[in-house]
C-alpha cells in the first residue's frame, strides 16, 4: 500500500477543491472521486415540450433552488478542478449503496424519528466504502473537505504502545479550527479503526482561508455556495419524498400536550421535534412540536418550554476512545448539527450505549437524532438518539 497516495472525496465544492491543492503540497498522491447517488430530479423526466429529456437526470436542478450536491453540475466542477490540478478523477456509480441511505431516512420518518443521513453517508460511504476502493488502488489514505481535525494522540504514546494493531489509538478526531464551519459532529460514527488512514486537510482552516486560497489559485468555485440540503432529496420536500418512496397513510390528529385536537396533518414524516414553522394550525403565540406518537400517528405540539430536556438515552454507540464504562464523566454533548455542545455527564452503559444528564435545559431533543460526546476539541464517541 503506497504510503502517500491518498484518495479524495471530491464534491465540486470550494472545500473538496481546496482539499486536493492542501494535499498536493503535502506531497501527497491524489485521486480524485465523485460519489453519484443516481436519484432522479422530477425535472429530469422531460423536456420543455414534454419530450423525454435524453440527458443525465443528475444534470437537473432542484426545484427548491437551494443548494445541494452530487449533481452533474458538481461533478463537472470536480472534474474542472481535477484537470486543473493535473490529478486523475473517476466517478463512482454508488446508487446501491445509496439506497440503503434512502430506505433508512424513509424509514425512521415513518417511525416518527428524524434521521441523519449525513451522518451515515459518512459512516457507509465516505467513510465506508470509499475505503474499499482505496484499498482496490493501493491507496493508504481517504480525504474529504470536512471541517475537522486529525491530531496525534494526547498524552504521547509510550514506547510499548503497538501502533501495528491500528485501532486509532495514536489519532484523535478534533473539532475543526471555525468553530462557524466546525464538523466534527458528523464524523464521530466512524470505525475507531479508519482514524489513522483519515486525511481532513481544510480542517485547520477557517472558510474565509479557504475561499480566498481557492480564488487566489484561480478556482471557478471559490464563492460557489455550500451545500445545504440533503443531495438525494432533489425537490428540497422531504414529506413528499418519503411518501413517494413509501405510500404508508401515517395521517392522523394535531393535539396539544394535554390532548386537545387543535387540527389534522397529512403525515408523521413531515415533522420533527422542535419545528416551530409549517405545523399547520395557528394558536395565538408560538407552538412547537413537542413530540411525535407514531403508534397514534398524533403529533402533539406545545410552548417552548415543553420542549426543554435534561436527560437522554442514546443507543448504538460508536467510541473513538476507550470511554470508561458505568462511570459518570463530564463531557460535551451535542445533540445536533447547528447546535452547540453542552455541559452534561455521560455515563456509558454495558448494552452499547450511554445516558446524559445535561446541567442546564436543553431543546429539541429529537429521537433519531446523533449525540455526539466530546471532551475539549475532541471528539470520542456518539450514539442515537432514543
Amino acid at each position: 500500500m503506497s504510503e502517500r497516495r491518498v484518495v479524495l472525496a471530491m464534491s465540486g465544492g470550494v472545500d473538496s477543491s481546496v482539499a486536493a491543492h492542501l494535499l498536493l503540497e503535502q506531497g501527497y498522491e491524489v485521486t480524485g472521486v465523485f460519489m453519484r447517488h443516481g436519484e432522479k430530479s422530477s425535472q429530469a423526466c422531460e423536456l420543455g415540450d414534454g419530450q423525454p429529456n435524453p440527458l443525465l437526470p443528475i444534470l437537473q436542478g432542484r426545484l427548491d433552488h437551494k443548494q445541494g450536491c452530487c449533481s452533474a453540475s458538481d461533478a463537472a466542477d470536480a472534474r474542472r478542478i481535477a484537470d486543473k490540478l493535473g490529478i486523475p478523477f473517476y466517478a463512482l456509480d454508488l446508487e446501491s449503496e445509496f439506497k440503503r441511505i434512502v430506505d433508512y431516512f424513509v424509514d425512521e420518518y415513518q417511525q416518527g424519528r428524524t434521521p441523519n443521513p449525513c451522518v451515515q453517508c459518512n459512516n457507509w460511504i465516505k467513510f465506508g466504502r470509499l475505503f474499499d476502493y482505496a484499498d482496490a488502488v493501493d491507496s493508504k489514505y481517504v480525504a474529504t473537505g470536512h471541517y475537522a481535525r486529525m491530531l496525534p494522540a494526547t498524552p504521547p504514546l509510550d514506547d510499548s504502545t503497538d501502533l501495528s494493531a491500528k485501532d486509532g489509538s495514536e489519532w484523535e478526531l478534533h473539532r475543526g479550527l471555525d468553530d462557524d464551519k466546525d464538523q466534527a459532529y458528523v464524523l464521530t460514527g466512524i470505525d475507531r479503526s479508519l482514524l489513522p488512514r483519515m486525511l481532513l486537510p481544510v480542517g485547520g482552516y477557517h472558510k474565509t482561508e479557504i475561499r480566498r486560497l481557492a480564488g487566489e489559485l484561480g478556482m471557478r468555485v471559490a464563492d460557489k455556495r455550500d451545500s445545504q440540503e440533503i443531495c438525494f432529496v432533489t425537490s428540497g420536500l422531504h414529506a413528499q419524498f418519503v411518501r413517494q418512496k413509501s405510500p404508508v397513510d401515517t395521517s392522523g390528529e394535531i393535539v396539544t400536550s394535554d390532548g386537545k385536537v387543535v387540527g389534522h396533518h397529512p403525515g408523521i414524516e413531515g415533522f420533527t421535534i422542535g419545528q416551530r414553522k409549517g405545523i399547520g394550525v395557528a394558536m395565538g403565540s408560538p407552538y412547537f412540536v413537542v413530540s411525535i406518537d407514531r403508534a397514534a400517528r398524533r403529533v402533539v405540539i406545545g410552548p417552548h418550554e415543553e420542549l426543554a430536556r435534561r436527560t437522554l438515552t442514546a443507543k448504538e454507540a460508536n467510541w473513538l476512545m476507550d470511554f470508561p464504562v458505568g462511570t459518570p464523566t463530564a463531557a460535551h454533548v451535542q445533540i445536533r448539527y447547528n447546535s452547540s455542545p453542552q455541559d452534561a455527564l455521560v455515563t456509558r452503559n454495558e448494552q452499547g450505549g450511554f445516558q446524559v444528564e445535561f446541567t442546564e435545559d436543553v431543546f429539541g431533543v429529537s429521537p433519531g437524532q446523533l449525540a455526539a460526546v466530546f471532551l475539549g476539541s475532541r471528539a470520542v464517541g456518539c450514539g442515537w438518539i432514543e
